[in-house]
């Protein structure tokens, strides 16, 4: 890890850059599929599973049989493990649940907002190096007590063609209405335009390497929502002196084996702590079994010294990072100031990995900066805000003459007009 020492403000840009690929570096490749998905449909998703995930598919659509077989596999303490997740992922999300907003602007004016949810979600579980079946708690729970109506899931499958046990148990267990065996572009792809196969739906969901990350940004040039530019890993944590340094380094291992382009910083005042943790990172790689990956991942990543808290809240605000882990005596201020974060860890008994499983709030959360302008995946990111409006006669004469002025000075006399008839129509009776 590269340690630095005091950096200016003027560096601060350089030294916090992601160690990603460029948008136009991956855009292309991201175009070809896509054109090549919307003309050629299940044939062109098949090609690309074969050329990339190494597999021939007969099928597209996960089985019944499949998903019993593979829930049969799963260890009754894995199934215990995922269970008491997803009670606490519940209890969170259901918590974010509000009731419409009614409001009488004047008198004889009623107006209302009602939550609904959108229609037709579709869910990317990456596969890669680790089996994320926790990314589908995150996401299939809130859509279900959002109230989708069609919830579909598309993941890689591994050589031999099948998708990991757990997460056909997970899926099936929260709800997923449908699983298809298709990962990277083209299952972007195939859910942004509808295939044979696969279905289109109205917003995609869920994180994956820098190629989804455009892919899903792509989606939204065809008329699709996502939920967020969600890439790489990362980690943040600010710590001084009353910090357990074999925790942090613990912490920043955790973020770091997610994959080689995934990011982990520690910053603080104290010079020792950095050197401790330094230390122990180097320590506890060695016990790692994905330490290949981590190794990398640890190459990309900085140890920062600020001489005080001021100048490092900034510069962690100008990061902006995924996840922040506050573990200071001057907790409060941290808590306090930080603006820019896509999830808060407090405290030296508050790990990353509770948010990232069990402790109930939701993991897919902005990257790349993107936490300057996103919120996390929330209830509300299955939703949509319709507003609603009742006018009574006297609503109509209380506002009626304003909204005449106002459209007479924008010159659009028909607006104008739609009042004009229905006050004279009044006025008559």
């Amino acid at each position: 890890m590269q340690k630095i020492i005091n950096p200016s403000k003027e560096k601060w840009s350089e030294i916090l850059k992601r160690p990603i690929q460029t948008f136009e570096q991956i855009e292309k490749t991201v175009n070809y599929i896509f054109k090549d998905v919307q003309l050629h449909g299940d044939k062109a998703v098949k090609k690309y599973a074969k050329k990339y995930d190494k597999v021939i598919l007969n099928e597209l659509l996960v089985s019944e049989k499949e998903i019993y077989d593979a829930i049969d596999k799963v260890p009754n303490n894995l199934k215990t493990a995922i269970q008491l997740a997803k009670s606490n992922i519940e209890k969170f999300h259901q918590a974010q649940v509000t009731k419409p907003v009614k409001v009488q602007t004047i008198q004889g004016v009623n107006c209302w907002q009602e939550k609904r949810a959108i229609q037709k979600v579709g869910l990317y579980i990456p596969g890669g190096t680790a089996p994320l079946f926790s990314t589908i708690l995150m996401l299939a729970i809130p859509a279900k007590i959002a109230g989708c109506e069609e919830v579909i899931l598309c993941t890689p499958t591994n050589k031999s063609g099948t998708i990991n046990e757990a997460i056909l148990y997970t899926a099936n267990l929260c709800g997923v209405t449908k699983i298809f065996k298709v990962g990277g572009i083209q299952a972007i792809a195939a859910m942004t335009f509808g295939i044979e196969s696969i279905p289109k739906v109205y917003k995609i969901l869920g994180p994956g390497n820098q190629f989804v990350t455009i892919a899903k940004q792509m989606s939204t040039k065809y008329g699709i929502a996502i939920d967020l530019p969600a890439g790489p890993s990362e980690l943040l944590v600010f710590a001084d002196n009353t910090a357990n340094p074999s925790f942090v380094a613990s912490d920043l291992l955790s973020q770091a084996e997610h994959g080689e382009d995934s990011q982990v910083i520690l910053v603080s005042t104290s010079k020792s702590m950095i050197e401790k943790v330094a230390l122990e990172v180097e320590n506890q790689i060695e016990l790692l079994p994905r330490k290949a990956i981590t190794s990398k991942a640890i190459e990309n990543s900085k140890l920062i010294y600020c001489e005080n808290d001021d100048l490092a809240i900034q510069l962690i605000d100008e990061y902006a990072p995924e996840h922040f882990i506050i573990c200071t005596e001057n907790e409060e201020f941290y808590v306090d100031n930080i603006r820019n974060a896509g999830s808060v860890f407090i405290g030296n008994y508050t790990p990353e990995s509770a948010g990232d499983y069990a402790s109930g709030t939701n993991h897919t959360l902005p990257t790349n900066g993107f936490a300057k302008n996103y919120s996390g995946v929330n209830l509300d990111t299955f939703l949509k805000a319709i507003t609603f409006q009742k006018i009574t006669k006297k609503g109509l004469q209380n506002i009626g003459a304003s909204i005449e002025i106002l459209a007479e000075a924008e010159g659009l006399e028909a607006h104008k007009n739609a009042v004009t008839l229905r006050l004279k129509s009044i006025n008559k009776n």
